[in-house]
């Protein structure tokens, strides 16, 4: 997609980039359980159970009933090599808000409606008004394209679409509770390992599907300026640790897993679609000039995902705006792009 996108290619719906990327059999993925892809490849239930479930939990929430793609870009991850940011995540967004040069609005959007207005010339142009609130004053300001990107879900953004033809379709997609703790203290490492004290190394803790365990999974967590690429937790010494769980934890399980604890800091969140195979992903085109980017998310939600998204929605609205239709949804593009090298 990286190599579509370098060339300015776009695509109008989700399906149609992933077609473009693997044919009907990334279509099939999207359609079909992770469990019964990879037991069809002839993996063992043992390997399911104890390899492919717990990094299922660790990234997503849930077991193998998820779709086949966001399983293997689950599974990604497991790769050696991945890439961190120094200085956060959070520098992505910063950075390239930074690089485009735009202008950030910090407030709630509350409506967009289509309304036209009559330009300098004289002649009427349909434009959105975008009704926001920052603090407690109300705002509003016409644009001529919009790009929506969050979920448009009932209780997670509450935009109201007013005045629509036909009306912008409702968004119902289930999204998965997760808290996040991260705790500063000593690990009972006895929890985890019978390994003496001074013998435990382990950066993340991994579980299997069983009712009977409280937690998805614990990880150490380094500074994220931290130059050592690999640091290594000490089971004697007090560290931060990461938690995810489907719950808020109790006072009685932290203490469980830790020995002695400075202080717990927990954040419940929606974090991802509950993922249903077979999926149907929402429209990126909600209207004529009105895109969408949080669909991706049903197909698999990840940073890299919602870049992608990003770029797609950019490119699609851009060519659709200068009228460019042999920049979009093109077939056999691997084929094409190869013989034009």
């Amino acid at each position: 997609i990286y190599r579509y996108q370098s060339h300015d290619y776009a695509f109008s719906s989700v399906e149609k980039l992933l077609h473009s990327l693997g044919g009907d059999d990334y279509l099939g993925l999207f359609n079909r359980s992770l469990l019964e892809t990879l037991q069809k490849a002839g993996f063992s239930e043992k390997f399911l159970d104890e390899i492919i479930t717990p990094v299922m939990r660790i990234n997503y929430g849930q077991t193998m009933n998820i779709n086949g793609f966001v399983g293997a870009v689950s599974m990604s991850c497991t790769d050696p090599g991945l890439w961190a940011v120094k200085g956060g995540n959070k520098l992505v967004c910063s950075r390239l808000l930074q690089a485009s040069k735009s202008n950030l609005i910090s407030g709630s959007v509350m409506s967009i409606e289509e309304k036209t207005r009559t330009k300098q010339t004289g002649n009427p142009t349909k434009v959105y008004e975008a009704v926001y609130q920052t603090g407690s004053e109300t705002h509003s300001a016409f644009y001529d394209i919009v790009l929506v990107a969050t979920p448009l879900n009932r209780k997670m953004s509450n935009i109201t679409f007013l005045n629509f033809d036909p009306p912008i379709e409702e968004f119902h997609q289930y999204y998965e509770p997760l808290v996040t703790t991260l705790i500063k203290g000593q690990l009972n490492s006895t929890v985890f390992t019978s390994r003496a004290l001074d013998e435990f190394d382990l950066g993340t803790v991994l579980t299997t599907d069983n009712p009977d365990l409280f937690i998805n999974s614990i990880g150490f967590v380094s500074s994220v300026e931290e130059s050592n690429n690999n640091p290594q937790p000490k089971a004697d010494r007090s560290h931060v640790w990461k938690i995810f769980s489907a719950g808020p934890l109790t006072k009685e399980q932290i203490l469980k897993l830790f020995v002695s604890y400075d202080y717990a800091v927990k954040r419940s969140w929606l974090a991802y679609p509950h993922y249903t195979p077979p999926e149907k992903c929402p429209s990126i085109i909600l209207h004529d000039r009105l895109y969408y980017l949080n669909g991706m998310e049903v197909a698999a939600s990840a940073m890299e995902m919602s870049a992608v998204a990003g770029y797609n929605a950019a490119l699609l609205a851009y060519h659709r705006w200068n009228g460019h239709t042999h920049m979009i949804d093109q077939e056999d593009l691997y084929e094409k792009l190869k013989t034009e090298l």
